[in-house]
């Protein structure tokens, strides 16, 4: 049985935000370790193949360190390369592919928190939990939907080249697999659940899109949605009825949510409401469990559109400080 390991802080998840905890933990000379269920910032890896950020490199930068990208707006490629370069030139302590299952609270013990991941045991006196929401997808709920021609992820357009491809939703996601699936010579179409494209799509992509599904390159319905799936065609409901088209490929890119659940069970309360906002302290994001913060945007609960990279990276500032009026005196935590 692996030996139980002992830090001051324990930052769950490796993303920015995370990292960005780490980088405010050194600086305060705390001891941290920072572990990450899959690669260094998981889900910009997930993102996109050609993705560019809708935020300047500036915005993006974290732990004082310069962003430098060939254009004003940074490309998935430079953030992984970016974000590389900071945690290991900052010899960040992060474990990857090493998922945490469990977090326990500890009582009367020298301790406050045991850690159990997949590949170790942790105790520690703080908790950060930095994760994102890019894992558990939106699911259509419709028959055929586990098909291996079904993808809730989309990565590069060659793959779908010379194929009929339905992709579903109309974020910037979805707009970005249809243009770039489209130019690459796959036969698109959209099905959108409202009347028009998703108003948080790029200002300079829309235009784009638009124009693509006026003159018919691609084709969209509007005010549908997807009734069932089949190995050669997929069925849409539409406004004018039930209408079956030839199908080759679904990319359903209708949205992704934060893992909740993790939450509750540790014990941190959610609002009521359909947002499910965890509860913390605005002012040093601690939340109703003693000791356990949380950064980034599993602050927002669902509503996953209002903290980005940019408008987070304080959180591990507020949080560390905190944490440095907060410390204990040493214990003897040998084993």
């Amino acid at each position: 049985m692996a030996k139980t390991q002992h830090f001051s802080i324990v930052i769950v998840g490796g993303g920015p935000i995370g990292l960005t905890c780490g980088l405010e933990a050194q600086k305060s000379k705390i001891d941290y370790v920072i572990l990450e269920k899959g690669c260094l910032v998981n889900s910009l890896y997930n993102y996109p193949a050609n993705m560019t950020f809708f935020s300047t490199s500036e915005r993006l930068e974290i732990g004082g360190v310069p962003f430098v990208s060939n254009n004003p707006k940074p490309t998935r490629a430079e953030a992984l390369e970016y974000y590389r370069r900071v945690a290991v030139g900052s010899n960040l302590n992060i474990r990857l592919f090493e998922p945490v299952v469990k977090i326990q609270r500890l009582k009367d013990q020298k301790a406050r928190f045991r850690i159990n991941s997949e590949k170790g045991i942790y105790t520690c006196d703080h908790v950060v939990i930095a994760t994102g929401f890019y894992d558990i997808p939106y699911l259509l709920d419709v028959p055929g939907e586990h098909l291996p021609k079904v993808t809730h992820y989309y990565k590069d357009p060659h793959f779908y080249a010379m194929q009929k491809v339905l992709v579903v939703g109309a974020s910037n996601s979805a707009v970005d697999a249809a243009l770039e699936t489209w130019r690459k010579g796959a036969d698109v179409t959209m099905v959108v659940r409202k009347e028009e494209i998703g108003q948080r799509v790029k200002y300079w992509v829309r235009p784009d899109i638009d124009n693509r599904i006026k003159e018919g390159s691609i084709k969209a319905f509007f005010n549908s949605e997807v009734s069932a799936i089949d190995e050669t065609s997929v069925t849409i409901k539409t406004p004018e009825g039930k209408v079956s088209i030839p199908n080759d490929w679904v990319i359903a890119l209708t949205g992704y949510q934060p893992d909740l659940s993790f939450l509750k069970k540790i014990g941190i309360e959610l609002s009521k409401d359909e947002v499910k906002k965890p509860t913390y302290n605005e002012k040093t994001h601690e939340t109703n469990v003693p000791h356990l913060y949380l950064a980034g945007v599993i602050c927002g609960g669902m509503n996953t559109h209002r903290l980005f990279i940019e408008n987070s990276r304080v959180h591990a500032e507020m949080i560390l400080k905190h944490i440095r009026k907060s410390r204990r005196k040493p214990a003897d935590r040998s084993n």
